[in-house]
């Protein structure tokens, strides 16, 4: 979502953006003109006009579950982005009996939160991610 008109989201999609994912990006781009939505996450600028770049993932129930807030001169990563919101996915479809690690990937090794864990994160961590 952003302060650009459909029109914008459509020209930055095929010219840019699947270039960088194919087919482009796999869920709809929403234009908040007059940045109402953007005001309510504290990220539009009102005096300026614009909006600062936020990432907001917002699980089923309505809950930021993430986000990410960038200043102009730094972009976004949409894999990142992507292998996130299947992360909270995959968490969720255990019911919280598994995590997603740092750099998990659908498919690899995931935690087992319990009092097991506590303290050896690191150490199971590194020695199921030696093998990926």
């Amino acid at each position: 979502m952003s302060i650009d008109t459909k029109f914008v989201h459509k020209m930055w999609n095929d010219q840019e953006l699947s270039k960088m994912v194919e087919g482009g990006i796999p869920f709809p781009m929403l234009s908040d003109a007059g940045g109402k939505v953007g005001t309510l996450y504290g990220i539009y600028d009102e005096d300026a006009g614009v909006e600062t770049r936020g990432r907001f993932i917002i699980d089923p129930d309505g809950i930021v579950q993430a986000y990410e807030v960038l200043t102009p001169p730094v972009g976004r990563n949409v894999s990142e982005a992507l292998r996130q919101i299947q992360g909270y996915q995959m968490v969720r479809e255990s019911k919280g009996t598994e995590a997603a690690p740092s750099g998990w990937r659908p498919g690899k090794m995931t935690l087992k939160p319990g009092v097991d864990l506590v303290g050896k994160v690191w150490t199971v961590w590194k020695t199921e991610m030696a093998f990926d």
